[in-house]
């Protein structure tokens, strides 16, 4: 059995290797587009200056416009550091995979490769990890060494149990401690929740995080999630019924209740992050860097403001 030492040692070795490919993202695709992709939350007002030829006309002051009689914005500056805190939500679902990775797998890669883009940008960064057992907390810190071994930590949780009795296990989302996490990070931190997102109603408070936070939601998809393999008969194991299962892909009322799974799933996650520009979905055979990458230039080359 692996000793806590080793397994953190094995974890930062991995992270190392994403941090390498995240700064050569940075350095050649990204740019500034990272931290372009989150202003309007960590902006401030400065002055009123005259529009030049080129200025955002979003940024138009309309009052000191017509009092003057020609055109003036309004200039913002933008605070020095960010904030990332991510929420990791450990469900027993995660775990299921028909490939060679599971969606945990792949999520804990997105989730390294987001902290390591926040300690090459130099931002400040901590997470939750809630699974049905219990949390961790590390709050948002600062600096490469303390990053690096920050993530380490989140890669290196132990998976939630699996084999509980459905009528045991809690409903998903109930163990995350959302009263803690309102408190967990500076006021417009940018809160990158992620998990399975399985059909369910928004969580109570979501609300109060949403304006606290600068909010988005990253779900991995296995392809047996966005379908049932067509002409096939199927066994596989439930990671939150604790049992094996057999999945028809031939059969009509499977695909149609599977496909009613999916209609309902994509419309909680929506319902939740009702803005197309906080939501990102990537599946667990696409690469999770290139996914990012396409993220953050959408939200840039948007004029993102929220």
């Amino acid at each position: 059995m692996s000793s806590p030492a080793s397994l953190v040692t094995s974890q930062l070795a991995l992270l190392r290797q994403l941090e390498w490919r995240v700064r050569h993202a940075v350095e050649n695709v990204l740019s500034g587009e990272y931290r372009s992709a989150f202003r309007g939350r960590g902006m401030e007002f400065d002055q009123v200056v005259k529009y030049t030829f080129g200025d955002d006309i979003r940024d138009i002051d309309w009052n000191v416009t017509a009092r003057l009689g020609e055109p003036y914005r309004k200039k913002f500056i933008e605070e020095r550091e960010v904030s990332l805190l991510l929420l990791f939500e450990d469900s027993p679902s995660l775990q299921f995979g028909s490939g060679a990775q599971s969606k945990r797998e792949a999520l804990l890669e997105l989730a390294g490769l987001v902290m390591m883009l926040g300690a090459v940008n130099r931002d400040r960064v901590g997470f939750l990890h809630a699974a049905p057992d219990g949390y961790v907390l590390k709050e948002p810190v600062r600096g490469r060494g303390q990053i690096l071994h920050a993530a380490a930590t989140l890669l290196g949780q132990p998976p939630p149990p699996l084999g509980r009795a459905e009528s045991v296990a809690p409903p998903p989302g109930s163990f995350v401690p959302w009263r803690l996490l309102a408190k967990a990070a500076p006021r417009h931190s940018i809160l990158i929740w992620l998990g399975d997102f399985p059909p369910r109603p928004e969580p109570e408070g979501w609300s109060v995080l949403s304006r606290r936070y600068q909010t988005m939601g990253f779900r991995v998809d296995d392809p047996w999630d966005r379908a049932l393999p067509a002409d096939q008969v199927l066994t596989a194991y439930d990671p939150v019924a604790g049992r094996l299962v057999n999945l028809d892909g031939r059969a009509p009322a499977q695909r149609a209740a599977h496909a009613a799974w999916v209609r309902e799933r994509d419309a909680a996650f929506r319902a939740i992050f009702p803005d197309p520009l906080s939501r990102l979905v990537v599946a667990t055979a696409e690469e999770r860097l290139d996914a990012l990458v396409r993220f953050f230039h959408a939200r840039m080359h948007a004029g993102h403001r929220r």
